[in-house]
C-alpha cells in the first residue's frame, strides 16, 4: 500500500467545506455541531460549525424501512447529505434553487427545477454577469506550455474545434480544473511533474491512483409497494457504524470502511427495473417478471473505500494515440485482497439487517476474494489520485494548497489531490479543497507569486 497523510488537517478545511456547502446549496442535517452530537444526525462525522443550508429531503417509503430496522438493530441512521434542494433557497452568490419535487429523472438528466446542486445553477450564471469573465466551448486544452526554466508555466495550448486550429492562451496563473483523469493525463503530457514508477517508488505523476469498493443487497417484498418512480439522485437514510473511523483493522485484517445507503435514486422505467436472479431477460418471461415484482423492490448499498497501492497508476501510453498525436492515459488497476476483504465484511455484517426486514427473496452483490477488475460494468464514477497532496516533491505533485511542486503558478483542483479513496464521494473534498486553494491564491500568492507554504 502506498498509504499517506493529507497535509492539511479537517479543522483548517472546516469553514471551507461550510463555504462551499453553501454555494452548492446542500441539504441535510448536522449530526455534530460544534462538538455537540445531536440525535437523528450522523455522530461520527467531523465538527461543522454550522448546520447544513436547507434541512433535509424528505424521506421515501424504502429508506424510512431501512431506517427504522437499523434502529433496532442499535446503529444510528440519519439523513443523507444531498446536493439537491429541499427549500427554496438563494446561495451566496445570488443563485437561486428552487426545492425538488423527487420527479424520478434526476440521475443523468438536467433539472427543470433548478434544484441540483450543479455549476451551471450554483455558479456559472454568476459568472457570466461579471465582465471580467470568459469561458470558450468546443475547446479542448492540449497541453500547459512552460517557461524556460520549467518553473512557471506561460499559458496553455487549446486545440479550437470550429477554426479547426491550435490557439496559446497566455497566463499568469494556469488552474487545472477538469475532471481527475484528464487533470493527470494534462500534466504528464506537460511535464509538470516526474512520471511515478511503480517498480521504483520514484515519480509522484500517477501515483495513488484509487477507486470504491461497492456492494449491496437486493428485496423483493410481494405485499409492499415501495412506488419506484418517485426519487432523486442522492435520496436515502445511511448509517456510518461500518465506516473507516469505526472498524479495528487489527482484529478484522484490513484497512477501509463503508458507509450504507437506502433509498430510490432514480424513476426511470426502463434502467430502474430490478428483478429477481433467473428471471429471462427478455420476452414474455420478462413480462410477467416485470408485472410480478416491479414496484416490491428496494436495496441496501454499501460504498466503500479503496486504499493505493504501488501498482494501481495512470501514466502514458507507449502505443496508442489520440487524434491530436498525443499518447493515450494508460490505467493499471486490479483490485486487491484487502479492499475484497472489507467488502466480504460489510456482506457479513448486512445480511443480518436485510433478514430482519423479511423479504421474500434477497439476493446479495458483493465481490469475492479474489475477483479481478472489469471496467465493462458501471461500478461508480469516482476516480481518485493521480497528482496527490503532499509536504513535498518527493512523495506528491502538489502541496497543501494545490500547488503544483514543478511550476508555482499551476495549481491542480480536484479528486486527483486525493492520497486514496476513503469511501465517500469526492464532491465534499473536492470542493472544500478547493475554496481552500483559492483563498490562498486571493490572500497570499496574488500580491507575492512563489511557492507557498
Amino acid at each position: 500500500m502506498n498509504l499517506r497523510d493529507y497535509p492539511v488537517s479537517y479543522d483548517e478545511l472546516e469553514p471551507f467545506f461550510t463555504q462551499f456547502e453553501k454555494v452548492a446549496g446542500i441539504s441535510g442535517y448536522a449530526g455534530n455541531l460544534n462538538g455537540e452530537i445531536r440525535e437523528g444526525g450522523n455522530p461520527f462525522e467531523g465538527w461543522r460549525s454550522e448546520d447544513f443550508p436547507m434541512p433535509p429531503l424528505p424521506t421515501t417509503y424504502d429508506s424510512s424501512k431501512f431506517r427504522d430496522a437499523a434502529s433496532a438493530m442499535g446503529y444510528h441512521p440519519f439523513p443523507a447529505g444531498a446536493g439537491i434542494a429541499s427549500t427554496s433557497y438563494v446561495n451566496p452568490y445570488g443563485m437561486q434553487m428552487g426545492p425538488c419535487n423527487f420527479c424520478g429523472f434526476c440521475e443523468r438528466y438536467g433539472c427543470y427545477q433548478y434544484s441540483k446542486s450543479s455549476p451551471q445553477t450554483a455558479i456559472l450564471g454568476a459568472l457570466k454577469r461579471m465582465p471580467n469573465f470568459e469561458y470558450r466551448t468546443n475547446s479542448e486544452v492540449l497541453r500547459v506550455e512552460l517557461a524556460e526554466d520549467g518553473k512557471t508555466a506561460t499559458g496553455v495550448t487549446y486545440w479550437d474545434e470550429a477554426a479547426q486550429e491550435e490557439v496559446f492562451q497566455p497566463a499568469d496563473i494556469v488552474i487545472l480544473s477538469s475532471y481527475q483523469l484528464n487533470n493527470v493525463h494534462l500534466m504528464l503530457l506537460s511535464g509538470l511533474g516526474e512520471a511515478y514508477n511503480p517498480l521504483t517508488g520514484e515519480g509522484t505523476l500517477g501515483k495513488n491512483y484509487a477507486y470504491q469498493m461497492n456492494g449491496g443487497i437486493s428485496m423483493f417484498v410481494k405485499d409492499e409497494e415501495f412506488n419506484p418512480f418517485v426519487g432523486h439522485g442522492a435520496n436515502g437514510m445511511v448509517i456510518d457504524d461500518f465506516s473507516i473511523s469505526q472498524n479495528d483493522f487489527g482484529a478484522e485484517g484490513f484497512i477501509g470502511g463503508s458507509y450504507w445507503r437506502s433509498g430510490t435514486f432514480n424513476g426511470q422505467p426502463i434502467r430502474n427495473m430490478p428483478l429477481p436472479k433467473g428471471t429471462p431477460s427478455w420476452g414474455a418471461g420478462w413480462k410477467q417478471g416485470i408485472g410480478e415484482w416491479y414496484g416490491h423492490a428496494m436495496s441496501i448499498g454499501s460504498h466503500g473505500s479503496h486504499m493505493a497501492y504501488a501498482n494501481n497508476h495512470l501514466d502514458l501510453d507507449p502505443t496508442y494515440t489520440d487524434r491530436h498525436g498525443r499518447p493515450l492515459m494508460r490505467m493499471a488497476f486490479n483490485w486487491h485482497y484487502n479492499d475484497l476483504k472489507m467488502n466480504q465484511f460489510m456482506k457479513r455484517k448486512m445480511e443480518p439487517l436485510a433478514v430482519s426486514m423479511k423479504p421474500d427473496v434477497m439476493q446479495a452483490g458483493f465481490k469475492d476474494i479474489g475477483a479481478q477488475y472489469d471496467v465493462r460494468p458501471y461500478q461508480t464514477t469516482h476516480n481518485t489520485g493521480g497528482h496527490i497532496m503532499a509536504e513535498n516533491a518527493r512523495e506528491g505533485a502538489v502541496n497543501r494548497y494545490s500547488q503544483t511542486f514543478k511550476a508555482h503558478n499551476v495549481f491542480a483542483m480536484g479528486a486527483g489531490n486525493f492520497v486514496q479513496n476513503t469511501q465517500y464521494n469526492p464532491t465534499g473534498l473536492v470542493g472544500g479543497l478547493a475554496y481552500h486553494t483559492v483563498h490562498a491564491i486571493r490572500t497570499q500568492y496574488l500580491s507575492n507569486p512563489r511557492p507557498l507554504v
